[in-house]
């Protein structure tokens, strides 16, 4: 299932966040729930909230269905060497 989701980021998710120096990690998979981490500009970003629930979270419940009902975000969006903000 992990494989299937790295496709779909790799593809389609991962080029519009490099365009802003962002990166999105799959940190786990467990009961039908992605806990991922941002990075890069997507660290600390005001809209990176919207990004992952209106844009990447919509994108992949739409892929998956059933498989995904919520992506749960891990970033410490306050630390970083360069969080955008």
């Amino acid at each position: 299932m992990v494989h299937k989701i790295e496709k779909v980021l790799d593809e389609q998710i991962r080029p519009a966040l490099a365009s802003h120096g962002g990166n999105i990690e799959i940190i786990d998979y467990d009961n039908n729930k992605l806990f991922v981490k941002l990075s890069g500009g997507c660290q600390g970003c005001s809209s990176s909230k919207a990004t992952l629930k209106d844009g990447i979270e919509r994108l992949l419940i739409g892929k998956f269905p059933g498989l995904i009902d919520e992506l749960v975000d891990m970033t410490d969006h306050a630390a970083g060497d360069n969080p955008f903000m």
